[in-house]
């Protein structure tokens, strides 16, 4: 079985390449041209934000092309392909893939969507490559993910709402208000539709942090948990953050991961947040 994602899902190289995972990269237009989202560092990425400022490049998904060049290919090394991308909520690349198989008639392609992205989409991709590779069949691979789905957390903050407004995600009022009032959104993914909504807002990155600890205390427990910290170009406030998870959650794993230039563009620099999953789902597939 073959597996698909998208850019979004911010999956290491390691993990790319030892999972042998196909990725569908997003792009993003600079005023110099286009550029794959996997072809641009991290560091770059934003050295080159950080140089066009107050103007923001802007980005596409890739085309039915791009998906149905990939399945053709995985075609005629033979199997199904399972694809998995981001939120239809928050995208149409899951459409575009779509569109994509149509064009490769010759491909077996069934489609998953994450109604999630970043850290909670890489849990789902992960699962669906080590069950792949374990011989669980497309209905087990499924029903797995759905669990995964419902049971992961992704949450939030921003350093600045301002990247949002630009990219046309929020009004100038209110982002102009936030800056004034100096607020930090807590924003997470919402299971029932994969979309955005809001927790709360704090007045600074700390107190914004330390409200994200408090909202997975509660969500989970004392439940084992494996949990990436992710941000953007915010590293000490991300080592901020997973110190305050260390000390109030159950952790089976904690790692510090840099999110995808593609989701960046909409973030900018100072985006902070975790993505959450119960320890079990991902251990018991062998």
């Amino acid at each position: 079985m073959h597996i698909v994602t998208d850019s979004a899902a911010d999956l290491t190289p390691e993990e790319i390449h030892t999972h042998n995972i196909h990725i569908a990269p997003l792009k993003i237009q600079f005023p110099e041209g286009e550029i794959s989202s996997e072809a641009i560092s991290r560091n770059d990425f934003y050295a080159r934000l950080a140089q066009l400022w107050p103007r923001i490049p802007t980005t596409s998904l890739p085309s039915p092309g791009d998906f149905a060049a990939i399945y053709h290919k995985l075609a005629e090394i033979g199997g199904p392909v399972l694809s998995l991308h981001i939120s239809s909520g928050l995208s149409a690349t899951l459409e575009s893939a779509r569109q994509g198989a149509q064009s490769a008639s010759t491909a077996l392609v069934e489609h998953i969507d994450t109604l999630t992205l970043s850290g909670g989409q890489r849990f789902q991709v992960l699962t669906a490559a080590l069950a792949a590779r374990a011989g669980w069949t497309v209905q087990a691979i499924r029903a797995q993910l759905e669990k995964v789905r419902q049971a992961s957390e992704v949450v939030y903050t921003l350093e600045t709402l301002a990247y949002l407004q630009k990219g046309g995600r929020i009004g100038r009022v209110q982002a102009l208000a936030s800056a004034l009032l100096n607020i930090k959104p807590l924003i997470k993914v919402d299971k029932s539709d994969g979309k955005y909504s809001t927790l709360g807002k704090e007045r600074t990155i700390s107190r914004a942090l330390q409200a994200i600890r408090n909202h997975l205390q509660r969500t989970y427990g004392d439940t084992r948990l494996h949990v990436s910290v992710l941000h953007g170009q915010a590293a000490a406030q991300a080592e901020e953050l997973a110190g305050l998870l260390s000390q109030g959650l159950n952790l089976a794993r904690l790692e510090v991961l840099r999110i995808s230039p593609v989701l960046g563009v909409h973030t900018g620099p100072g985006v902070i947040g975790a993505a959450v999953v119960p320890a079990h789902l991902m251990e018991e597939i062998g």
